[in-house]
């Protein structure tokens, strides 16, 4: 398979920035991270992290702009704009739980044409191409079209805000009592990756940030699942929450986000 242009430089960018967090998570004391606002956490292996995937980056597209988690914006007016999540997971890195990611995205005027989650404990790839499909590594994936109704397992995410909370928290209890599980894992891009390969069968975030999702959610929709808004509209880097999920569950957990 001849890669792109795209993958071409940031798999090997990734990939290294990841193995080289990887090694710092080993030896990393929760006491050296820093509070951003009241409850979120950030680490000197995000900010180090992000420094070195922009620098890499804007060798390879030195026209493009950015929006990073820890940076901000940066010429942010761009035809083509990375998303980028450093460390997607801090907390789960600080307390030293492995499921935490590195998430790139490429927007082309607001459209995402590319997107890439590296997990560095398991050595896999996801990643994506707008109507190229989407893998895991070198193997293509798609959403096995069979889905058990008594195996549903479910995942939920969710932003800063008390709102953002309160609806996660309620979400969690209606699948929570009626499905067989309902977790959140603590990376937004790992569990946009585990429903692209049918890990789990959706995911829902209220309040959700762009750099969180972006790579995961063209690598769900090439995969073949669902992914929307609440309101059921086709989700967009605008859009405030995002659900992704198995098509065959689309109305099913839609008339659950109206309870809450």
């Amino acid at each position: 398979m001849k890669k792109s242009i795209y993958l071409s430089s940031i798999e090997p960018i990734i990939k290294k920035a990841g193995q080289a967090a990887l090694k710092k998570w080993y030896k990393f004391d929760r006491q050296n991270s820093i509070l951003k606002g009241e409850k979120d956490l950030v680490t000197k292996v995000d900010i180090e992290t992000e420094k070195y995937l922009i620098k890499e980056i804007k060798k390879s597209f030195p026209s493009h702009g950015f929006l990073a988690e820890e940076s901000g914006k940066q010429n942010f007016s761009a035809s083509h704009v990375w998303f980028i999540d450093p460390i997607d997971g801090t907390t789960n890195f600080t307390i030293h739980n492995p499921l935490w990611s590195i998430s790139i995205a490429l927007a082309k005027d607001k459209d995402i044409i590319f997107g890439a989650i590296y997990y560095p404990f398991l050595d896999e790839l996801f990643w994506a191409e707008k109507g190229k499909g989407a893998y895991l590594n070198q193997k293509k994936i798609n959403l096995d079209k069979k889905l058990n109704p008594k195996k549903q397992i479910h995942t939920y995410c969710h932003g800063s805000g008390l709102k953002a909370k309160k609806q996660a928290i309620k979400y969690y209890k209606l699948q929570k009592l009626n499905s067989l599980d309902c977790r959140q894992l603590g990376s937004a891009a790992i569990e946009c990756s585990y429903v692209a390969c049918g890990r789990v069968d959706s995911l829902v975030i209220p309040g959700v940030n762009s750099w969180d999702v972006a790579a995961g959610a063209l690598i769900a929709k090439e995969a073949g699942a669902k992914v929307l808004d609440f309101s059921g509209k086709n989700w967009s880097l605008n859009s405030q929450d995002i659900l992704l999920c198995h098509p065959k569950l689309k109305k099913d957990i839609l008339s659950v986000l109206q309870k809450l």
